[in-house]
């Protein structure tokens, strides 16, 4: 298979505050230095709070009641523990290693925040957000919601003691991810001791990226990417190898692109303007449910 090469490697831009609890850089979608919706599509946002202490405090930090519709949401916590509601009764706490996969779709309520005793005794705070779009068909289907508890998660063991490779979604060699997905994706968790390589295969039309969570790799043997720093791929070729120089942690994701339209405002992505409009004023007349602030 013909290499899949490195197109560029994009530092984390200046963190900003999503509510009070989350303080996060984002990589998609961004200015002309990083990432539109389009070029990594299907995956129309990713927000990464870095790892950052955040003090004890008596009232949770997070984000209040906003809605959602067209899209999914996907947090993963790699510290810390985020708690979360939505208006279709969905909820509960996201600990370390955890995956909550929201279908908003046709539209829900959602409030994320530090879960309560990690914000009473305060500590560090990291977690991935991404938003998956959902094609046209699907975009005003039912919600649903899907909690992946790590001990749940399917898993590849690195040869040599090298290491595991967390399948969210998608399928790595054998093993098959424990989320189910609207259309062809692959997210993994690598978790990669030093001195282990491994490698990995996607379409050459998927978009594909990583982002190193902790430690320093280097790609196809020539492309050293440090922590906190996105690598984005080529659409040519298939194949590139991982190499950990220290023990590293490497969220990798890559999916069959949606080719059609966008359309997003705030926190609705749909695909025209019409939709759009429809989305606020159904939002206005109570429509997403109800969920105490």
């Amino acid at each position: 298979m013909a290499t899949k090469n490195v197109e560029k490697i994009i530092a984390p831009a200046t963190p900003h505050y999503v509510g009070d609890g989350f303080r996060v850089h984002n990589f998609i979608p961004g200015n002309e230095q990083r990432l539109s919706m389009q070029r990594m599509s299907p995956f129309i946002m990713l927000d990464y709070n870095s790892k950052f202490y955040f003090p004890p405090s008596k009232t949770p930090r997070g984000v209040g009641v906003h809605p959602h519709r067209g899209f999914e949401t996907v947090t993963i916590a790699y510290k810390g523990k985020v708690a979360h509601h939505d208006s279709g009764g969905g909820g509960g706490v996201i600990s370390e290693g955890d995956v909550q996969w929201m279908t908003a779709a046709s539209g829900v309520l959602h409030k994320e925040y530090h879960e309560e005793v990690f914000s009473r005794k305060g500590g560090d705070f990291q977690v991935v957000q991404l938003w998956v779009n959902l094609p046209a068909k699907d975009k005003m289907s039912q919600p649903k919601y899907q909690a992946i508890e790590n001990k749940n998660i399917h898993r590849y063991h690195v040869e040599n003691n090298g290491g595991e490779i967390e399948v969210i979604a998608g399928q790595y060699k054998d093993v098959k991810g424990s989320a189910t997905t609207f259309t062809p994706l692959h997210l993994f968790n690598a978790k990669l001791n030093k001195g282990a390589k491994t490698s990995f295969s996607f379409p050459e039309n998927y978009n594909t990226a990583l982002l190193v969570i902790e430690g320093n790799i280097i790609i196809n043997a020539a492309e050293k990417v440090a922590t906190d720093h996105l690598a984005l791929f080529e659409n040519k070729g298939e194949s590139f190898t991982i190499e950990a120089t220290e023990n590293a942690f490497v969220l990798i994701l890559s999916g069959e692109p949606i080719h059609e339209t966008i359309a997003a405002h705030g926190p609705f992505v749909m695909n025209t303007q019409a939709e759009i409009l429809q989305a606020f004023n159904d939002y206005n007349q109570g429509k997403f449910g109800y969920l105490e602030d």
